[in-house]
């Protein structure tokens, strides 16, 4: 029975995550090299350590939340020298496929899961995230009780890897449907309809999708979309683009032809290279009124 969590990355997702553990009940250590995510984990109640060793010493399962597969493959290999036998690793980073699948080899011996979440910081903090599972059925069933608290959803997607590849086609269409419905809402605003007037026929009708009843693109029909605080993240552009390009490289490993995909792709470049990375990605509608007006270039 797992009583003790060690995780290791306290940033945006990782903190409110590690929070709903010790509501919980768990025991939760962890370490983050950034001062003020130290300090965020801490006012929630996880004992930060001053090394991932130290963190992961003596834990049952150990969670991880990073940047990079790069990132990942570092912690997990210093992981390897640290954890026992049969303890539950978990990798809940947005990575590449292959990459995950490499970080399962580094703990031979191990119960190890792949597990991307999607629902971005709101979800991290109301525990509601969905999280994508891949790795062996021991292993997948030893997760779910550690990961219930923080959890709207868990879904076994298949073997190691099987979760980051769920992940990557699901935030591949994402993007694709953000731009999508933010197109909707511009043409609406040129042929002189209103933002409500859109939404009543968007969100009940055939062009129904997550990106206009939940995470609505312009102010006002669903306040709790980041559109009413100013594009405030949420899920941050840069975040998205990094998906998208995550995905176009599986599409090529793969040999797959995903055209809407690398335009998502090339639009979230041409946003975020604006300087527009930190803002929420749905802020993509104001980069596609221009886009509308002017056209690219």
């Amino acid at each position: 029975m797992v009583r003790s969590i060690a995780f290791i990355g306290l940033g945006n997702m990782g903190a409110p995550m590690a929070g709903n553990l010790v509501k919980a009940g768990y025991e939760v250590t962890g370490f983050d090299v950034t001062p003020t995510a130290r300090n965020n984990a801490a006012d929630r109640g996880v004992r930060v350590m001053d090394s991932v060793a130290a963190a992961a010493d003596g834990a049952d399962a150990v969670i991880s939340m990073l940047p990079n597969s790069a990132l990942v493959l570092e912690v997990w290999a210093q992981l390897a020298g640290v954890v026992r036998q049969g303890t539950l690793a978990i990798d809940s980073s947005t990575i590449d496929v292959e990459g995950a699948r490499a970080a399962h080899k580094l703990l031979p011996g191990c119960l190890t899961v792949d597990a991307p979440v999607s629902g971005g910081t709101s979800g991290a903090e109301a525990g509601t995230l969905s999280f994508m599972l891949g790795g062996d059925t021991p292993a997948i069933e030893a997760a779910r009780p550690v990961l219930e608290p923080m959890a709207g959803r868990i879904i076994p997607c298949g073997a190691a890897g099987a979760g980051q590849a769920a992940k990557l086609c699901n935030n591949m269409l994402l993007g694709i449907s953000m731009i999508g419905a933010a197109e909707a809402f511009v043409l609406g605003e040129k042929l002189g309809l209103e933002h409500q007037a859109i939404f009543d026929v968007l969100s009940t009708s055939s062009g129904q999708c997550w990106s206009v009843t939940t995470y609505c693109p312009v102010p006002g029909p669903v306040l709790a979309s980041p559109s009413n605080r100013d594009y405030m993240p949420g899920f941050a552009s840069a975040l998205m683009l990094k998906d998208l390009r995550l995905a176009s490289q599986a599409a090529d490993d793969c040999n797959v032809t995903t055209p809407l995909g690398a335009e998502a792709r090339q639009l979230y470049e041409d946003f975020v290279n604006n300087g527009n990375g930190a803002r929420d990605f749905s802020a993509i509608i104001e980069f596609l009124r221009h886009y509308h007006a002017v056209g690219r270039g």
